[in-house]
């Protein structure tokens, strides 16, 4: 691919100089000019998470469903009816006020949020390049769309032009007929 073509394409397209664009407009342009397909982006392909941050999308996953809600809330109510219960009878490990459920709820809060953030963050960040690649992509479906749009006004251009030449080229021998007539 020539400078000169991406100089055109960029002058022609997007109105501004090669060197004036950002990277992300000279990618681009440069598949534009090399007729490439654009592909799925590296980052987009490849899942590069370490084990504990496969584990803390699952903890995310998990704590995030009305599964884990609905179990949850089962336990607890296991957990104080055999707290009320089990008192009069000597089973109770928690009685009332449940300070040691308090403990348990309040560990499992400060454990489960930071895991929590740290997944939707790698998913914003997912989400992040996703988005950037669908601008690359649409920018070029764009860009595309524009080019052949000159094409086909080039096309037509020089179809009218041949056929003005034609009709010229019949009025002569019109004219030469009507002369010798």
């Amino acid at each position: 691919m020539s400078e000169d073509t991406r100089q055109q394409l960029a002058s022609k397209l997007l109105g501004s100089p090669y060197d004036g664009l950002t990277p992300v407009q000279r990618s681009v342009i440069d598949l534009i000019a090399t007729e490439a397909p654009t592909g799925l982006s590296p980052e987009l392909k490849v899942d590069e998470r370490t084990r504990g941050q496969r584990l803390a999308d699952r903890v995310a996953a998990v704590g995030g469903s009305w599964g884990f809600i609905i179990g949850f809330g089962a336990a607890l109510a296991l957990w104080m009816g055999w707290n009320v219960l089990g008192q009069g009878l000597g089973l109770s490990f928690d009685p009332y006020p449940f300070i040691f459920l308090n403990l348990m709820l309040s560990m499992l809060a400060a454990i489960q949020a930071p895991i929590i953030m740290m997944s939707q963050n790698r998913a914003a960040e997912r989400d992040r390049k996703a988005a950037e690649y669908d601008y690359i992509v649409n920018l070029r479906a764009e860009l595309e769309i524009m080019h052949l749009h000159d094409k086909v006004d080039d096309l037509r251009y020089r179809e009218l032009v041949e056929l003005l030449k034609r009709q010229n080229e019949s009025l002569e021998i019109l004219k030469a007929q009507a002369a010798k007539a």
